[in-house]
């Protein structure tokens, strides 16, 4: 900054500059020096990656992360929010349960479009009971009521 104060030049580094041919003033002021540009290496061929199947995690029976070990797309806490915000319920449901780690809903729907049925309801996802574990874990006598479980 103590440049420009020198050198009587705008602090973010832009002066007015005038037409050469015409004599008239830019409509922008420009950037006088040097700008520094790094080329990112991010190519989209080698970003894109899809699966249909693929493998699981043990624990968790969610897809694996990451395009090395074939995994499925992330669908994270701020995708929840934007789904949440337009209202889609159901788009929301079916992401974090049957496309995720709910066993039995999954092979019900597949079964369900196999058969051109209705896709039913969606089952207790997996990860409900490794929370319940984890819980069990610090000593708390946990209940858990309900037909299907």
């Amino acid at each position: 900054y103590k440049l420009c104060e020198l050198a009587k030049i705008a602090m973010e580094g832009k002066s007015e500059l005038y037409d050469g041919r015409t004599g008239e003033k830019m409509r922008e002021r420009v950037n006088v020096g040097y700008k520094y540009m790094i080329k990112l290496h991010h190519l989209v061929d080698e970003k894109v990656h899809a699966r249909s199947t693929g493998p699981y995690s043990l624990v968790t029976h969610q897809p694996v992360g990451g395009k090395a070990l074939f995994g499925g797309q992330r669908f994270g806490e701020m995708e929840v929010w934007a789904l949440e915000a337009y209202g889609a319920a159901h788009t929301l449901k079916e992401m974090l349960t049957i496309k995720s780690d709910d066993i039995r809903g999954r092979e019900n729907a597949y079964r369900a479009i196999a058969k051109g049925e209705q896709v039913g309801e969606s089952e207790i996802p997996e990860t409900f009971y490794v929370l319940t574990k984890e819980l069990q874990s610090l000593a708390l006598d946990l209940n858990i009521f309900g037909d299907d479980v």
